[in-house]
């Protein structure tokens, strides 16, 4: 049987949000980023969660212009604390500190 070659380009684009759709998927997503120890990768994982959760709302609760939080939010952005802490609350995560072994 011959394998037919598969371009990257006719590939549909991933994204995380469609699948952040329970309160234990955003719990396990921002586990798994947070283990990476990437602040980037922190800040486009919470803005893959406010796009799943609306992001008008999320900027809402948080008080950020929406366009304020999509530039905070997006790949390899490097949001304040304040913001980050502000996002969690709006989204009703907490980041949590565990020792490393």
């Amino acid at each position: 049987m011959k394998r037919k070659k598969v371009k990257a380009s006719d590939l549909p684009e991933f994204d995380p949000a469609e699948y952040l759709d329970s309160d234990e998927a955003v719990a396990e997503y921002l586990t798994a980023v947070l283990a990476e120890n990437d602040p980037a990768l922190l800040a486009a994982a919470l803005g893959d969660i406010a796009r799943a959760r609306g992001m008008s709302d999320i900027a809402k609760s948080t008080g950020l212009a929406r366009e304020a939080l999509y530039k905070a939010l997006r790949p390899g952005a490097q949001p304040r604390f304040d913001t980050v802490s502000r996002v969690c609350a709006a989204l009703g995560v907490r980041l949590v500190a565990e020792p490393v072994s």
